[in-house]
């Protein structure tokens, strides 16, 4: 049935939530698992900065967003390798997070997409916004979401 699975993780609390289930899915399923961190791009500056100082902010923000990203990844990989299930670990800087899940599931050949979702609410999702629910107006592929 699905043979690839695509994983969005961020490390938040609930990236263990979504490890744990993906896992348990895949190896059902007999599929293998795409982890998918997504890191906004970086925001513009608030004020006028020298060029200097700009580019030395852009080289922090990529190796905080790197590091961050692959500790998540390789902690997804060591429990998804535990359970003999085959994993991929992907990474992108994103001006869209919710974009980027979409084109990232379809380029990686991914049949579903499992995602986790913070539960807000509609005053929550007003202020905070809603990937999860932004992937599911927008994919064509089929979406697990978890709570």
């Amino acid at each position: 049935m699905y043979k690839r699975i695509l994983v969005p993780v961020d490390g938040s609390y609930l990236t263990e939530r979504a490890m744990l289930a993906s896992i348990d899915l895949a190896r059902q399923l007999g599929a293998s698992i795409t982890g998918f961190v997504a890191e906004p791009v970086m925001p513009p500056p608030s004020g006028p900065r020298p060029r200097a100082w700009l580019e030395e902010e852009a080289r922090e923000h990529d190796a905080i967003t790197e590091a961050h990203a692959r500790q998540v990844l390789t902690t997804f990989e060591s429990k998804a390798k535990r359970a003999g299930v085959p994993f991929e670990g992907l990474f992108e800087q994103v001006p869209r997070v919710d974009r980027a899940i979409i084109e990232k599931a379809e380029s990686a050949g991914c049949d579903l997409i499992v995602m986790v979702t913070h539960g807000r609410g509609a005053f929550g999702e007003f202020l905070f916004g809603s990937q999860t629910k932004a992937v599911l107006a927008s994919s064509r592929l089929p979406l697990l979401v978890l709570h």
